[in-house]
């Protein structure tokens, strides 16, 4: 695994995990598997999530994830970044391309594939279904008085 630049405050934490060309040096071996897959980097304990896991992901071309799979509890959304596949959820199949957003529920079975001979590109958050709670969307943000520390134009 590559090593990475974290930078931690109080209140945040920063990593650089590199060009996503990079992606193949990160491999996940999941416990229930006999293999490992390329290209893939959690960043759960990474940034130090408490709510979400969020994943970075390289599918090289035509290349298919080697195994379905479901949740028990979380809801997966898929953000495609680059890159030309197909997306497989339960018995439907459709394409996915750069800007390509999928909410899988947690019984929902899926897998995808890399049609291209490009890698594809894509990020992973998952989270608890009903998570999302009382605070949702901009209305648990509130504005704060502070000074900015660059020049707004």
């Amino acid at each position: 695994m590559s090593s990475h630049e974290i930078a931690k405050g109080a209140n945040y934490t920063s990593a650089r995990i590199g060009e996503f060309s990079g992606l193949d040096d990160y491999k996940f071996a999941h416990p229930e598997l006999s293999f490992e897959v390329d290209g893939k980097i959690f960043l759960n304990s990474l940034l130090d999530l408490t709510s979400v896991e969020i994943s970075i992901n390289k599918l090289p071309p035509k290349a298919s994830m080697p195994f379905h799979h479901e949740h028990q509890n979380n809801e997966e959304i898929y953000i495609f970044i680059k890159g030309l596949g197909e997306f497989q959820v339960d018995d439907h199949i459709f394409p996915v391309n750069e800007g390509t957003v999928i909410r899988v529920a947690p019984e929902g079975v899926r897998c995808w594939r890399n049609l291209s001979n490009e890698p594809l590109y894509y990020i992973v958050v998952q989270a608890p279904v009903g998570g999302y709670g009382k605070s949702k969307t901009i209305e648990d943000g509130k504005a704060v008085k502070v000074p900015f520390h660059w020049k707004i134009s």
